[in-house]
């Protein structure tokens, strides 16, 4: 059987799930963030900006943290012929911080441009959990998107594999779909079965779980405040440089001295590049306490349940086209409830 091909996992098998403990008491904090969505599918390419060399490499929905370093070398196979050439990154999010790491692994120069840093940017608000979803609309991509984006989930999903262990916020995590019709814990995962070890149906799931059909398997989990602080770390060590700064006009970045210019800049490319299809997909995050016991993760119907070191974050919106970063107490109330049925719901 191939890895990540569905099995049925033994009743043996299946331990008793700690139980999640979900209250407005145990409320650390609230947040919402704006995923770059793009329903064509984030852009990866390169073109001429005068002298310069322009790549693009923006516009991942929901899984910036998944595909970001397979993104990155796929963004720094785009220099070929630049060698060693000096090269400036616009954007201090997950996707300027891999690039610009990858792009130093291959002796380049780089000096980072960006608005906002770790711990400030989008990519901090991000759930880092492994899996790229809600990257794109399935009926607005081609052969061609389709094939660079599977590309880029396996380069991610190795690079990640790599980091175990030596990046403390990194580690391997059992994951569970609850779903209420069979189809889809049959459908092919994202990128591909073979990305997720361990992938099976389970046995006695409406007992055990609640919901009537539900997949398990192995995936990541990515901190993303220690990650992105390490990638920062890394970037200086290699002898990175960062400016501050925020760009207005396509101008200003054809004004800089470097012959070779990545835009990382998410959302911003929209107003910079003139880039009209993308668009926020707003996402509502209530985080609770820490619970050191809770060694798994769902997604439902109801939204998800990520366990991290600095709390236990609960989401699930996906709003396109909506900018408020404003709390919404309605929707803070939904994913308490939905949460605490999901946990009733566990075995």
């Amino acid at each position: 059987m191939a890895l990540g091909a569905a099995r049925q996992l033994p009743a043996a098998e299946l331990s008793r799930l700690p139980r999640l403990r979900v209250s407005r008491e145990r409320v650390i904090r609230t947040i919402a963030g704006l995923r770059p969505y793009r329903p064509e599918g984030f852009v990866l390419r390169a073109e001429s900006l005068g002298d310069q060399l322009l790549v693009h490499n923006y516009g991942h929905g929901g899984a910036g943290i998944t595909l970001s370093w397979g993104c990155a070398q796929l963004a720094a196979d785009l220099l070929q012929g630049r060698s060693g050439q000096p090269v400036a990154v616009l954007g201090g999010g997950v996707m300027g911080l891999t690039t610009a790491r990858e792009l130093q692994r291959r002796g380049h120069e780089v000096t980072i441009y960006a608005k906002a840093l770790p711990p400030d940017t989008t990519s901090n608000v991000a759930g880092g959990y492994w899996l790229p979803v809600s990257v794109f609309d399935g009926k607005r991509i081609d052969a061609a998107f389709k094939l660079q984006f599977e590309r880029a989930c396996a380069l991610a999903h190795r690079r990640f594999q790599e980091q175990v262990g030596a990046d403390p916020a990194i580690r391997w995590l059992q994951a569970f779909e609850l779903r209420t019709e069979q189809a889809q814990v049959r459908r092919r995962m994202p990128g591909g079965d073979e990305l997720y070890p361990e992938n099976r149906t389970m046995p006695n799931a409406e007992r055990d779980f609640g919901f009537p059909f539900v997949r398990g398997f192995q995936t990541m989990m990515i901190e993303p405040h220690g990650f992105l602080s390490g990638l920062l770390r890394d970037f200086y060590g290699a002898g990175g440089t960062l400016h501050v700064r925020e760009f207005h006009s396509v101008s200003e970045v054809a004004a800089l001295p470097e012959s070779v210019v990545v835009n990382c800049t998410g959302l911003g490319a929209g107003a910079l590049f003139g880039d009209t299809v993308i668009t926020p997909a707003r996402g509502q995050l209530v985080v609770l306490l820490p619970q050191p016991e809770i060694d798994y993760c769902y997604t439902s119907p109801s939204g998800y349940m990520f366990p991290r070191q600095d709390g236990i974050v609960l989401g699930g919106t996906f709003e396109v086209g909506r900018w408020s970063t404003d709390e919404d107490p309605a929707q803070v109330a939904q994913i308490l409830a939905g949460n605490a049925k999901v946990a009733r719901g566990l075995r």
